[in-house]
């Protein structure tokens, strides 16, 4: 019980539509990332920066749970930086294997607002917004989240969509 609380006070759930009807970044190797082409799986976008301690914190939850499952793609976007060299030798340093987007205000529009850091933003594997947390996230809360939010049909409806859960909360 207490867990299930912890789970619902840390990631809220979004009850509006997210800006991000789809979003189009370009990561630091020059690939296009799309929302629309990670149709069936979880995409969770982290905002963070270098001289965030929660930030750099959570970024090991987030390449374990990037390189454990198959069915999530996380995406850092790195803000509020001077130099993007000073960014990747982060990157390197942390051992991050998912793309990073280098961001500003024109990026972070395309998903939603960031207050402040770390933002996360979590979309389910139909591309809708799922969830947000602002501040610092494991991936056990992720994982908890994703497995009582997801979209099966063993957990509602035959379209996949939960029942009795969800937006309402």
């Amino acid at each position: 019980m207490l867990r299930l609380f912890a789970v619902s006070s840390l990631l809220l759930l979004l009850s509006f539509g997210a800006q991000a009807q789809g979003f189009t970044f370009t990561d630091t190797s020059g690939k296009k990332l799309t929302l629309s082409a990670y149709k069936g799986k979880w995409v969770l976008i982290n905002f963070w920066a270098t001289w965030c301690p929660p930030c750099l914190k959570e970024i090991p939850d987030l390449v374990s749970l990037y390189e454990s499952r198959r069915d999530v793609v996380v995406i850092g976007i790195a803000m509020d930086y001077r130099d993007p060299k000073t960014v990747m030798k982060f990157v390197k340093s942390l051992s991050i294997s998912y793309p990073i987007v280098l961001g500003d205000r024109r990026v972070a529009a395309q998903i939603g607002p960031v207050s402040m850091l770390p933002t996360t933003y979590l979309f389910d594997p139909h591309g809708q917004p799922a969830a947000y947390k602002v501040g610092l996230v494991s991936r056990a809360d992720l994982e908890d989240f994703m497995r009582e939010y997801s979209p099966s049909p063993r957990n509602g409806r035959p379209d996949g969509t939960p029942q009795g859960k969800g937006k309402q909360k």
